[in-house]
């Protein structure tokens, strides 16, 4: 069985270089960097992110190999994948970089180094000049960047604040920091006046931006022909034209016309559409409203808010997600 170690250290002499008699008595020892391509590959293709930032900082050799994109490819994927989706994301992260390389030019001509610090992961793993060099666009610093809450990213939360039941089963845009040390996220909505930060948010209420539209605009709806009672769907809605879209999830009903059979049911047939809300108690002006499937675009009041995109939701995972809400 042959050993790795870095290089042949007595531990009996304070880190001092063994003994040439020593060294060769331990001829099998073989330092990791001694090992062919292939098996060295596999090696870092098994290191968790800590273990390849640690190795990073052991030398320039594995400072090179341990930052190369294809090996946090894989951890950027499996972590954070389902958010890094949209030209939304890809647009703030290029605003990033961009900012990033300005201050890294700043710094390089102020003599503080290439990339600044970075602390992160549990096990206070430190990242700095003088033990790593990264370009500012490599994969290895998405991944920092996303772990230390440096990058903040637009994604949708799920009921708002805290679960506050005037959110109940809706998804609002924010913008999105990520705390390792508790697991959680914070996140900023845009709203009228101040904006609305939440913290301590859980991976489960969080996804990818439903539709690559900003929450000011209206999404086009391409599913209006295909609704049918008990289809389900998020449909766009907002308190007051001031204020940005979110996303509210509902079943289609029955028109009133309608005993809901449906061996006689023809509500598919019909131009209006009713958009039904179980959250809320039947009576409640917010549990229905009416659309038409042939013009629908944004209908409503200052006091009852204002409906506009619709999305019929194809996914069962899609809506599984939203009925353990």
């Amino acid at each position: 069985m042959i050993s790795l170690s870095f290089c042949n250290l007595d531990p009996t002499k304070n880190g001092v270089l063994a003994s040439k008699a020593e060294a060769l008595e331990k001829k099998d020892d073989v330092c990791l960097l001694d090992l062919p391509d292939l098996p060295l590959e596999c090696i870092l293709e098994k290191l968790s992110p800590a273990g390849l930032a640690s190795l990073s900082g052991v030398c320039r050799s594995f400072r090179i190999m341990c930052t190369q994109d294809h090996l946090w490819e894989k951890h950027l994927n499996q972590k954070w994948g389902k958010f890094l989706m949209g030209d939304s994301l890809f647009k703030e992260w290029q605003t990033y970089i961009d900012a990033k390389k300005k201050q890294t030019l700043l710094d390089s001509s102020n003599g503080k180094g290439y990339f600044g610090n970075f602390t992160w992961w549990k096990k206070n793993v430190i990242l700095n000049s003088s033990s790593i060099c990264l370009p500012v666009g490599s994969i290895m610093s998405w991944y920092l960047s996303l772990e230390n809450g440096e990058f903040s990213f637009p994604a949708q939360v799920y009921n708002r604040e805290n679960g506050n039941i005037g959110f109940l089963l809706s998804c609002y845009d924010a913008k999105v920091t990520y705390d390792s040390q508790t697991d959680s996220f914070k996140a900023r909505y845009a709203s009228q006046g101040r904006p609305t930060i939440e913290e301590n948010i859980k991976w489960d209420r969080l996804r990818s931006p439903a539709v690559d539209v900003s929450p000011y605009d209206l999404h086009v709806s391409d599913c209006l022909t295909d609704l049918k009672p008990g289809d389900h769907f998020e449909v766009q809605w907002r308190k007051s034209k001031e204020f940005p879209y979110g996303w509210w999830y509902g079943v289609v009903g029955h028109l009133e016309s309608c005993d809901g059979n449906k061996l006689y049911c023809q509500c598919h047939h019909s131009d209006l559409v009713i958009l039904e809300f179980r959250q809320y108690n039947l009576g409640s002006r917010w549990r229905e409203v009416t659309v038409d499937r042939r013009d629908h675009r944004e209908v409503g009041s200052e006091a009852d808010g204002f409906y506009a995109g619709i999305r019929k939701l194809y996914d069962e995972k899609e809506i599984m997600t939203w009925k353990s809400l």
